[in-house]
């Protein structure tokens, strides 16, 4: 080399050396890179550029080219990839998905899980790459990292199709209040756990406030007590206790038509707005005007729920947790079998299951824009509906998410503590093959979407509207449908001495 390109040289590294000085924090930023790695070892010598495109779930963020930007900057030293985020919002995802896959779009990577972009469907149409070679090759970090039970529910024929979030494992829905008037009235929740016990709370609220008490942005759908083998999107369900594998139309179930019966008289009441059937969300949250809604919960999911709208809520459980097939799939990461580098894909997954600072930046942003740490605890340097705000639930391993303020230093203690607790569902482990009654399934699950939002906003009598879902599922091929799944049930059961 010349002594003028040494010379050019030695000048640009000192000026950048300067503005790594003047960004007061890159140079602790650049300390914390890597911090946590467990996974695969990764290098970007040898490997040709490449750009990952990655679809996922949530309100697209104002920040997010510029945030990955910051990804692509560190993915590129560790994997020779850029990495580019594209977000649908809540509502439309499964459609958007749906019309990607479906055409045979190229893309590497998306969110899928048993309620969004639904994971078995998928997979039976071939959508998604297996993953048990590229596990074993780009994501030693990822087995290291995830639990056992997880990779136990996603199981397809002995091969994995998709990486799952290392997250509260069991499922438990929660009656999740706005606690403004919860305080204001001075009202009881602790022994609220039934649908029926809400309901002199609800009395309250409506005779005092001039809102519907019950959000509509909650997407309501009451709680009932069944191991849905398809999701609660279809009628197949066992019963819970595990003593009888006979698969039921769920609409058929005293527990269903007594919790909808509650429901319909709710509505009436008007407890909930007249046109909760047909809305797909309002600004009830937004605007705090709401008094309850059911949720699914984590540890302390308090505490993140308040972060996020900007308020104090409270929740109180309706259930134990329970380990679930959807639970286990609740938010997982598959790789698309149209991606041109899917051992690429495999080693960005695994850093970001097992690299803190890729992790961190993926869920809160730039330190020192989107937010600062203060004696080691994250606090965020935006408010409102701007700033940036990922659901974190939604990218990869959270036990490696920094903490916030309000986080008890024992957070996740607590998370492995719940999951500890959760209760296997009968069912855990069984994966409906969907091929010999695709038709019927396909015809079922639309008369499903007829009567699933009437029925359980109570929007719509149910002794009058469920032998109407029941006799048009039977149309539509459910004992058909019931008998193939029984008999996979029972090989299920008696292959694994259940």
């Amino acid at each position: 080399m010349s002594k003028f390109k040494r010379g050019v040289s030695l000048v640009i590294a000192v000026i950048m050396a300067a503005a790594v000085l003047m960004s007061g924090c890159a140079q602790e930023r650049d300390e914390k890179k890597g911090e946590g790695t467990k996974g695969t070892e990764t290098t970007s010598g040898g490997l040709k550029p490449y750009e990952l495109l990655w679809y996922s779930v949530g309100t697209p963020q104002n920040d997010t080219d510029l945030v990955f930007e910051e990804v692509s900057k560190y993915t590129k030293e560790k994997i020779n990839a850029s990495v580019k985020m594209v977000q649908f919002d809540w509502g439309e995802y499964n459609e958007r998905m749906q019309v990607i896959i479906a055409a045979g779009e190229k893309f590497d990577i998306c969110f899928t899980s048993s309620w969004a972009n639904y994971y078995s469907p998928n997979v039976a149409r071939g959508a998604f790459f297996p993953l048990n070679d590229l596990l074993d090759k780009y994501g030693k970090g990822i087995q290291q990292v995830i639990p056992q039970a997880f990779w136990d529910g996603i199981r397809v024929k002995g091969e994995i199709y998709a990486v799952p979030c290392n997250k509260e494992l069991g499922e438990q829905a929660v009656w999740r209040f706005n606690k403004e008037y919860v305080d204001k009235y001075n009202l009881d929740i602790s022994e609220v756990r039934s649908l029926e016990s809400l309901e002199p709370l609800l009395k309250t609220v409506k005779e005092n406030e001039t809102f519907y008490p019950i959000s509509a942005d909650a997407q309501f759908k009451p709680y009932v007590h069944l191991d849905y083998l398809l999701g609660d999107s279809f009628p197949f369900a066992v019963k819970m206790d595990g003593k009888d594998y006979k698969i039921v139309n769920k609409w058929e179930q005293p527990e269903m038509i007594r919790t909808l019966e509650v429901m319909h008289r709710y509505f009436k009441a008007g407890y909930v707005r007249p046109d909760v059937a047909t809305v797909k969300s309002g600004d009830d949250t937004d605007t705090g005007l709401w008094f309850v809604g059911k949720a699914h919960t984590q540890p302390l999911a308090d505490i993140l729920w308040s972060r996020s709208l900007g308020y104090d809520v409270v929740s109180v459980p309706i259930h134990d947790p329970i380990v679930t097939n959807g639970s286990t799939s609740g938010s997982m990461q598959a790789i698309s079998i149209t991606s041109e580098e899917p051992e690429r894909a495999m080693m960005f997954l695994d850093l970001v299951n097992t690299d803190k600072y890729l992790r961190n930046l993926i869920d809160s942003g730039i330190e020192g824009v989107h937010y600062e740490m203060v004696n080691g605890r994250q606090k965020d340097l935006q408010a409102g509906l701007d700033r940036y705000d990922m659901p974190t639930f939604a990218f990869g391993n959270i036990m490696i998410t920094n903490l916030y303020e309000a986080d008890p230093p024992d957070k996740w203690d607590a998370f492995q503590a719940f999951n500890a607790a959760c209760v296997k569902a009968p069912t855990l482990g069984f994966i409906v093959d969907r091929d010999p009654v695709e038709t019927e399934l396909t015809a079922i699950r639309n008369v499903e979407d007829e009567f699933d939002e009437p029925l359980y906003s109570g929007s719509v009598d149910p002794h009058e509207y469920i032998p109407k879902a029941v006799q048009k599922m039977k149309e539509a091929g459910f004992d058909k449908a019931r008998d193939e799944l029984q008999r996979q049930l029972d090989t299920w059961r008696e292959e694994n001495k259940k």
